[in-house]
């Protein structure tokens, strides 16, 4: 309570019939006597606190809304200053105190709090005060004309976070999940977070045993590695050693933060209050307060369906607590990039599972006769691209014939994998025939088009004759074949181009060309030659100029190729094939 301080008389009276006789009895019923009731209800009635102060800055008269905005009586303010009735309110007596002197109005915005009950932490004011002189030009105080803005300016607040939180997670959708890789997804979410929302993120998958590893997580505990992590550069190295990336933690079932996280909820813990939590994660938590750190917020990641690992952000001085605004963006966040990583864990499986699968097709050619020395390679493209169909094959056919298939099929993924498979067996069990080898890709195209299938696949089929010592071709939209002399010379083999397999319109044709004693020929798929910024044709002519050895194994032949040819990851699947015939039979 403001301290006792001599009675002083108001400036303006409280009793308006006292005021009004004593001007005189007949001021009463005069018009004046009317605007002075009005105006004093109005004064008394306004929303706004109205105060009068005099040079000293006392009160000398307060309305009783003003009296409300203070929890002070309208009596208990006479006499009294700013400081005795505002104490926790910022008062700006050298403003006023320049009004007085200069006679200028201004304008003020006040803040702090007042003796009356309030639920906002701290209020705000804006006021404006005008001086007073008397009829002979004296001065003889202020007054003041005040509105509480607080309601106001905490919805425009409100308003504005909420903004805030749109954009960011608008930004979000161009910023996290960019690419189909997991590790950089989780570096996405953990950099968009810092410095937005927190001081320092990290971002964690769970973490399975491998079968017969030496660690072995206890039942029931929740075991995640953390994939990513990021922190203002002033926070770098104070949190490198607890919050790299590869550390793990382990979180205890019926622990808060167990729980939390298995109902789907964010779990917030202020390290300033309280003591640290007992369990597998308080050794972590008590290292966090140890480099400065008093605020945690950890949102689960998950779809609709399972849980795959966390979000953890941490604050530290001078930043203020997390809240739970903080929480509903940072867990909408992690939702969002749940949703990617979800695509990168699917598209990383569908990817394993068509690379072992068409790795397990493409085990090594069977074996051809022994006159005939085979090599192959098979590259798949970078981890951004799905496997493709890439195949190849080396057959031993009757008279000591030999057949080398080269294909790809159309497009991407498991699909294309399945798909390969099935060209390889049919053109197999055709080679058995003794068809020529237009025949071959004929009965293939038709076989294809009438069963429906969708996927249609380029092809060339070389066929080796030692009695005759020639090679057949023919080719159903690949890429033709290069041969090595042994001048060391690479030499494109100009061939007739027919529709791809699977369209049902193929109309092909065989092309047979002499042996060179000596020779190493070379099939090869799209993804070795072709570049998107590239004319095909420019392409091809690189293949002429490869620097080889004839006499090298072919086993170093395909690896000059590839180091010749592949500057960098690979765009597409990659298939070289190359073959070399030993004694009278030459290619």
């Amino acid at each position: 309570m403001a301290p006792d301080v001599p009675a002083a008389q108001p400036l303006i009276s409280s009793d308006v019939e006292a005021v009004l006789a004593a001007a005189g009895g007949l001021v009463a019923g005069l018009p004046l006597g009317r605007e002075y009731r009005i105006l004093r209800r109005i004064v008394e009635g306004t929303r706004a606190a109205v105060a009068v102060l005099d040079t000293e800055l006392r009160f000398r008269y307060v309305n009783p809304r003003m009296a409300r905005v203070d929890g002070l009586s309208a009596e208990a303010h006479l006499g009294r200053t700013l400081t005795d009735v505002l104490p926790g309110a910022h008062r700006a007596e050298q403003v006023l105190r320049e009004v007085l002197r200069d006679g200028r109005p201004r304008q003020l915005v006040l803040t702090g709090f007042t003796l009356a009950p309030s639920p906002p932490a701290r209020r705000l004011w804006r006021a404006t005060y005008h001086r007073l002189e008397d009829e002979h030009g004296r001065v003889v105080g202020l007054v003041g004309v005040g509105l509480e803005i607080t309601e106001p300016r905490q919805t425009l607040h409100a308003l504005e976070r909420a903004h805030q939180r749109m954009a960011l997670l608008d930004t979000a959708v161009t910023r996290i999940g960019t690419t189909l890789d997991i590790d950089a997804t989780c570096g996405e979410l953990a950099d968009f977070v810092v410095p937005e929302l927190a001081d320092a993120a990290g971002v964690e998958l769970f973490q399975q045993d491998r079968p017969g590893g030496r660690r072995q997580t206890p039942p029931g505990v929740m075991r995640l590695r953390r994939a990513a992590a990021s922190a203002a550069p002033q926070l770098r190295a104070t949190l490198r050693e607890i919050g790299a990336t590869g550390v793990s933690l382990e979180y205890e079932a019926g622990s808060p933060i167990r729980r939390r996280l298995d109902a789907g909820e964010s779990w917030m813990f202020d390290l300033s209050a309280g003591d640290v939590p007992e369990g597998a994660y308080a050794d972590w938590i008590a290292r966090y307060r140890a480099v400065g750190v008093h605020s945690v917020l950890i949102s689960p990641m998950g779809t609709e369906d399972r849980l795959l690992g966390t979000l953890s952000m941490v604050r530290v001085r001078p930043s203020p607590p997390f809240t739970r605004e903080d929480a509903l963006v940072a867990k909408e966040l992690a939702a969002r990039a749940a949703r990617a990583l979800d695509r990168a864990f699917r598209y990383a499986r569908e990817h394993a599972m068509a690379l072992e699968l068409q790795r397990a097709l493409l085990t090594e050619p069977t074996v051809p006769h022994p006159n005939l020395e085979t090599a192959f390679r098979y590259l798949p493209a970078d981890d951004t691209t799905v496997v493709g169909g890439d195949w190849f094959d080396a057959l031993a056919l009757s008279r000591a014939r030999n057949l080398l298939v080269i294909g790809d099929v159309m497009g991407h993924g498991v699909e294309a994998a399945v798909a390969m498979s099935h060209y390889r067996s049919m053109l197999r069990a055709l080679a058995d025939t003794g068809l020529r080898p237009h025949e071959m890709l004929q009965h293939a195209d038709r076989m294809v088009a009438d069963a429906g299938f969708d996927r249609v696949a380029t092809c060339l089929l070389a066929l080796g004759d030692p009695r005759a010592n020639t090679i057949s071709y023919a080719n159903a939209g690949h890429l033709p074949p290069v041969r090595l002399t042994p001048q060391g010379h690479t030499e494109i083999v100009p061939l007739p181009v027919g529709p791809p397999l699977g369209t049902g319109f193929g109309s092909y044709e065989t092309v047979t060309r002499p042996g060179v004693p000596g020779g190493t020929l070379l099939l090869y798929t799209d993804g070795l030659v072709e570049r998107r910024d590239e004319d095909i044709d420019d392409s091809l002519r690189r293949l002429t100029r490869l620097r080889l050895a004839p006499r090298d194994s072919l086993d170093k032949i395909v690896d000059d190729v590839l180091a010749q040819l592949m500057s960098g990851p690979a765009e597409d699947d990659v298939a070289v094939l190359a073959a070399r015939v030993h004694g009278h039979i030459h290619l």
